[in-house]
């Protein structure tokens, strides 16, 4: 029985309770640890919830930059809005512009503007100058004020038969430069020989029209050196379709063409005459004849004459001007003249009249072959004047 016994109360050998226990701590060990792939999955796992944030997060910043974006684009500065003028200088940058807008009003925001034009791809095509803007007006409204070219422009007019020192003030009184700087530019040899001007002032090139300029920032001579390229300029753009041939006549025709154009339009203002008239002087010149024409004279005496015209200052040699006293045309021009003016001047009408007189009764001339005839003109004209005061 004592075997039995033994075998029932027989413990494990140290070799089998190592395995056991080895065993057990192994069973163990797997069901609290993790499995080798289970640290990739949490891995995984973690970055794409950071993935999703990014996203949440990128997707939250462009619905509001796109908000932020639709509410600048729509929504004017102010409501209602008002008109403000500003100035774009010659080489300011689109920072510096778009900056501007902003300090005025004009636009909320500068850099949102900036990237606005850098969109439409109009960097280069914002022009200089005065614009009239409202702060009522949407950003692409601006935008495209700013790129039209449309600046601020104010009229200046300038009639025919205007001496240039009238031209002068008239430019001063519309803000478009000082009259002093002006009388400078239209003098300057460096300007007359720009222009092809043989003179020595522009006078008779400053063509009479009504202009619409921009007023300048200064009232420097640069800015009246603009207001007289713009009046010359345009004075060749309507002579260059009368020319003969379309050629333009030489220095001296030139001189010949535009002191007797500016006569005519002293002369008459009735534009059916002023060939007519351009004829009279164009014999007497070819008969050595005194052209001996008022206006000419009161040109001589200056801007402080106010008429009327005096015995003395007609027997007056020592006026250049005076054509009783001085053979042949003037030293030049003696005032802006316009396109029938000059078109009269280049080609002027046949025929044998030497004299011309006011009627006394209209605008109208009685023209005359012989002085007897001009003489019973003369005191027709008289009795015409001395009859309307009556």
């Amino acid at each position: 029985m004592s075997p039995n016994n033994d075998s029932l109360n027989e413990q494990p050998s140290p070799e089998k309770d190592d395995k056991g226990s080895a065993a057990s701590e192994t069973r163990v060990a797997g069901h609290s640890g993790p499995s080798p792939d289970q640290k990739p999955r949490k891995k995984s796992r973690a970055l794409l919830w950071l993935l999703c944030f990014v996203l949440a997060v990128c997707l939250s910043a462009g619905l509001y930059a796109w908000h932020d974006a639709d509410v600048f684009l729509n929504t004017p500065p102010s409501v209602p809005g008002k008109n403000l003028i500003v100035d774009i200088e010659p080489g300011m940058n689109l920072g510096q512009v778009a900056a501007m807008l902003e300090k005025e009003g004009v636009v909320t925001n500068a850099w949102r503007f900036q990237m606005l034009v850098r969109y439409k791809e109009k960097s280069r095509h914002i022009q200089a100058g005065r614009f009239l803007v409202s702060t009522g007006w949407l950003p692409e409204t601006v935008l495209d004020m700013l790129v039209s070219g449309k600046a601020m422009l104010y009229r200046l007019t300038i009639r025919e038969g205007l001496a240039w020192w009238d031209v002068a003030e008239l430019v001063e009184e519309g803000g478009f430069c000082k009259a002093a700087d002006f009388t400078s530019v239209i003098h300057d040899p460096e300007f007359l020989r720009h222009w092809g001007i043989p003179f020595d002032s522009a006078e008779g090139f400053l063509f009479p029209d009504t202009y619409l300029l921009p007023h300048p920032r200064e009232l420097d001579k640069d800015a009246a050196r603009a207001v007289a390229n713009r009046l010359v300029e345009m004075f060749w753009r309507r002579a260059d379709r009368l020319w003969p041939e379309g050629k333009r006549p030489s220095s001296e025709e030139l001189k010949r063409i535009v002191t007797l154009a500016s006569i005519v339009e002293k002369e008459t203002g009735v534009p059916e005459e002023r060939a007519r008239v351009a004829g009279v002087y164009a014999n007497r010149l070819e008969k050595n004849m005194l052209l001996q024409a008022d206006p000419t004279v009161i040109y001589g005496l200056g801007r402080n004459f106010d008429g009327p015209l005096l015995r003395s200052q007609l027997d007056n040699a020592n006026n250049r001007y005076n054509t009783y006293q001085n053979p042949g045309l003037p030293p030049g021009p003696i005032c802006s003249f316009g396109v029938s003016a000059l078109e009269a001047a280049i080609h002027p009408e046949k025929h044998d009249y030497l004299y011309f007189v006011a009627t006394g009764r209209d605008r109208g001339h009685t023209f005359s072959k012989t002085l007897s005839d001009h003489n019973r003109a003369v005191r027709d004209y008289r009795a015409a004047v001395r009859a309307s005061k009556k």
